[in-house]
């Protein structure tokens, strides 16, 4: 009886704990390939992940049984048909494999996750679901390409190459009752589907850009909803985007182009008798290029005359009698794939603050912020009237446009009206990077009512906030999350308002990561690596623009090295092995070009750029003149290329190449030698000719002898901190690495003093002269105004890593990559008085929201659900901390001194932490 009695004890004891693990602990964002609920993949083995969400501390996962299942009728009866993992002992929440039945063509999957915890069961409360796409080319074979490949009479192709859009329509018929429909489309460049009418998802610009002769990018769509028995229509327009290439027979050297506007499309049916249907696009689809979209040109504008709008085009009440057949084209040449990335989005909306009429009579409106997508037009007037609005940066001093730096982008555009009453309009298949626009054809005087600023770029989460006691610092962060925003793509891209707006790979080098703390861009940079590997040459060879639509290929390190880079922020900051281990070959062959071609006597010659955008010496100079301040090219490509010899060490584990590392080993120490051997100068304890560059790469990169370490950093605090009087006077390479650097060498004060300066040359001087992004000159305003982007992301190098990292104390453990362990280490001493920042990691939100005065620190954080955090406290006096209101002991809260600190290890949760 006593035995029965504690087994009955037990039971209830932990009945009661599962209960109350379903009231304070969830499993939420359920994903596949780190994309929620995607149609159309092109991975057999997918990975997934989720999130535990808990309202009590110390919550680790212990079990978790996934359950998969091809209907989710079969999933609600628990049959997992597809794949029962059963009860799995791992902590791994994030990136596990499926491991059931092999999955095929087209097929659906629903699947959950039960997680067993230390403090209870709790199930999922949401299913998700995946499809796969078409996998082989093959599968495409019987699907044509379509389109017309001929000019309008109004189109031309020349360096302002102008082509109206292309409209298609089928109308369909459907036999039986639809039980379920998907719509496989590539629509080349850019394109809108519609199905009776109705415009299919909210995607904007789509699919995203590759080099279409390497890969073609699917989207998929269910439109089961859309489709009902009986007569359907079936809708697209064509536009033009990086396919018909903005520049057509100009600098054909250069610049690549593609073809005219194309599409294959499947639409897949499956009737409620289980039979199935499928509709391809072939030579029957009927096809105008007369429609009101006259010109879509992503430089310089869209033009729009709503006098040619066709109503109804799309239903099966439109007459195409004066419609001809589409033409069966030539096939792109590249590999479909679906797409794993997300389409573009109109994100959010920016209302005007202000409409000034001009002498000329024209009207100048100020959006009040530096943005990127386009206006939308609110409109009365007659037949044949013309708005047209022109977009632009700045201003002139006399108030009109400054486009000197649009270079030849006419960025217009024309919307002739109608007259029908209130009409409203905007574009489809362009996008401007703009805060003024002049405003003309207007009959009446436009308020700012009649405008909507519509802010576009791809459709990721923003995952990063920060405030601090710093208003500087504060403006710069949300100048960088809105130059970081309008310049993602589809790919990252250097700028997005004048004729360039390509995927410079020099950009994003340690940009990416700094980047990773405000965007959960882990698949849009996936997919870039992997543009970047369809460019590489048979011999090896990277270009400095990848996909390459502008033919870069010059070897250096710098630039084609951020291939390696971004990888290994991909791997640091998501976890992510399996980009790593893909991409390790193409890396691997590059690094063996490079030496190969260019490692002459154990130092790597070839550079290209050097320390880009040094501040110059003067406020008119673009660049700097002053050979003191200038940088090595072949140091610079030297230290590079050990450091990604180094990455490389680490890559050869996680790609099973351990092999190749012994060739990395001796190579890096080969060159390490010789480098030392030709810059340094053990007299004057300084790199070359002393620069900030010189001395903080091999610092960093950790090629000084440990001897020299602290004299060489004194050389450069001398340098920052007298010789430039406290300010910037690295270009882009050296600000990779100059916040961090500074502060892990103890001088976190000279750090902030970089982050808070107003004065040139500093990142506050672009806000106190009224930037609301980055400039990608540190003196645009003053040198030549006319070669300055006033939305680049390039020059901020570590800075929102420094954010993040330093000072609010959010950094990855890279021992545990993904924030699996989180290391939390603000420097509390280097000027801030408080900090409130927040991101949300793969496992879920991590907070720090410190503040700080002569007697004490409050410090509130929150560690995610299935993680730990190494918390480092400024006291090493156990007497003087507190966490919860409860004091340290070896019991409580194990912690451990090192040097002035103390370091804590906590488990997930809400901790209060106050230090005397």
């Amino acid at each position: 009886m006593k035995k029965f009695f504690l087994h009955l004890t037990l039971i209830i004891s932990l009945f009661t704990i599962s209960a109350k693990a379903q009231n304070k602990i969830s499993v939420s964002d359920l994903k596949c390939e780190m994309l929620t609920n995607p149609e159309g993949i092109d991975v057999l083995q997918p990975r997934l992940s989720w999130k535990i969400k808990a309202d009590i501390n110390d919550v680790k996962q212990t079990a978790y049984q996934i359950t998969a299942s091809s209907s989710l009728e079969k999933l609600n009866a628990g049959n997992g048909d597809l794949w029962e993992s059963g009860k799995v002992q791992s902590d791994a929440s994030v990136n596990v494999i499926y491991n059931g039945k092999k999955l095929k063509d087209r097929q659906d999957i629903y699947w959950k996750v039960t997680v067993f915890t230390n403090k209870g069961e709790v199930q999922a409360k949401e299913t998700a679901h995946f499809s796969i796409g078409i996998l082989t080319y093959a599968d495409w074979k019987s699907t044509r390409w379509i389109g017309y490949e001929k000019l309008s009479k109004d189109d031309s192709i020349s360096q302002y190459s102008k082509l109206s859009a292309r409209y298609l329509r089928k109308e369909i018929n459907l036999k039986k009752q639809v039980k379920s429909a998907k719509v496989y489309i590539m629509g080349m460049g850019l394109y809108e589907l519609y199905i009776n009418g109705n415009k299919i998802g909210d995607q904007v610009l789509a699919p995203v850009p590759t080099d279409y002769t390497k890969n073609i990018k699917y989207n998929v769509f269910d439109v089961t909803s859309q489709l009902k028995e009986g007569k359907n229509m079936l809708g697209t327009i064509l536009g033009n985007g990086r396919f018909f290439a903005m520049r057509q027979d100009y600098k054909p050297y250069k610049i690549k182009s593609f073809g005219m506007p194309k599409m294959a499309l499947q639409l897949f049916v499956e009737y409620t008798d289980g039979s199935k249907d499928v509709i391809r696009t072939d030579d029957t689809w009927k096809l105008t290029t007369d429609g009101p979209i006259l010109a879509n040109n992503e430089y310089d504008g869209e033009e729009y005359d709503a006098r040619k709008e066709m109503k109804d085009w799309s239903t099966t009440n439109f007459d195409d009698k004066n419609w001809i057949n589409a033409r069966y084209v030539q096939e792109p040449g590249g590999f479909y794939e679906g797409q794993m990335s997300a389409n573009m989005k109109v994100k959010r909306e920016v209302k005007p603050i202000s409409i000034k009429q001009t002498p000329k009579g024209t009207y100048i409106l100020d959006m009040g912020q530096n943005m990127v997508g386009w206006l939308q037009l609110k409109v009365k007037g007659n037949a044949g009237d013309k708005i047209t609005m022109k977009f632009a940066e700045s201003l002139q001093p006399d108030g009109s446009l400054y486009i000197a730096n649009l270079r030849d982008a006419k960025t217009t555009d024309i919307y002739t009206l109608k007259g029908e009453g209130e009409e409203v309009w905007e574009p489809r298949f362009i996008f401007h990077g703009f805060r003024f626009v002049e405003i003309s054809g207007f009959t009446t005087k436009p308020t700012l009512e009649n405008f909507v600023g519509k802010v576009v770029y791809d459709d990721i989460q923003t995952t990063g906030t920060f405030d601090s006691s710093n208003p500087i610092m504060n403006q710069i962060f949300k100048n960088a999350w809105w130059g970081i925003s309008g310049n993602y793509k589809g790919m990252p891209i250097d700028c997005p308002q004048r004729n360039e707006r390509q995927p410079w790979l020099g950009d994003r080098t340690t940009g990416a990561y700094g980047e990773s703390f405000l965007f959960d861009n882990q698949t849009l940079y996936a997919k870039w690596l992997d543009d970047i590997k369809n460019s590489q040459t048979i011999d090896g060879g990277i270009p400095d623009v990848a996909p390459a639509f502008w033919r870069y290929y010059g070897d250096n390190v710098t630039w084609p090295g951020t291939y390696i880079t971004v990888a290994d922020m991909l791997y640091q900051q998501f976890g992510d092995a399996k980009v790593v281990e893909k991409q390790y070959p193409y890396m691997k062959k590059w690094m063996d070009y490079m030496e190969e071609n260019y490692l002459v006597d154990d130092i790597m010659t070839k550079d290209k750029y050097g320390d880009w955008c040094v501040p110059p010496e003067s406020l008119e100079l673009i660049r700097s003149k002053d050979p003191s301040r200038l940088t090595d090219g072949e140091l610079i490509s030297s230290a590079f290329y050990y450091q990604l010899l180094n990455i490389m060490k680490k890559f050869a584990v996680i790609a099973n190449a351990q092999n190749d590392i012994k060739h990395y080993d001796e190579l890096a120490s080969r060159i390490k030698k010789a480098f030392n051997s030709k810059y340094f100068n053990k007299d004057k304890n300084n790199y070359a000719n002393n620069t900030v560059t010189a001395n903080l790469l091999p610092l960093t990169f950790g090629m000084v002898p440990e001897e020299f370490k602290q004299k060489v950093f004194e050389n450069l605090v001398h340098e920052v901190e007298v010789t430039k009087n406290g300010h910037v006077s690295t270009g882009v390479i050296g600000t990779q690495f100059l916040m961090r650097t500074l502060t892990n060498f103890g001088r976190g004060d000279l750090a902030f003093k970089l982050a808070s300066n107003k004065t040139y040359p500093s990142w506050g001087y672009m806000v106190e002269n009224g930037a609301t992004t980055i400039w990608e000159l540190w003196n645009g305003n003053t040198a030549d105004p006319a070669m300055n982007s006033q939305n680049h992301v390039m020059l901020l190098g570590d800075l929102l890593i420094w954010y993040y990292e330093n000072m609010a104390g959010i950094k990855s453990n890279p021992e545990t990559p993904g924030f699996k362990q989180i290391i939390m280490k603000p420097d509390f001493d280097a000027g801030l008085t408080y900090v409130n920042a927040s991101y949300e990691s793969v496992y879920g939100t991590i907070k720090s929201d410190w503040k700080k005065d002569k007697k004490a620190l409050v410090w509130n954080i929150t560690i995610p659900a299935n993680t730990t955090a190494i918390v480092y406290l400024p006291s090493n006096d156990v007497s003087a901390v507190s966490i919860n209101k409860q004091k340290l002991d070896k019991t409580s809260y194990p912690h451990s001194t090192e040097k002035n600190q103390m370091l804590v290890t906590l488990s997930s949760g809400n901790y209060a932490i106050n230090v005397k």
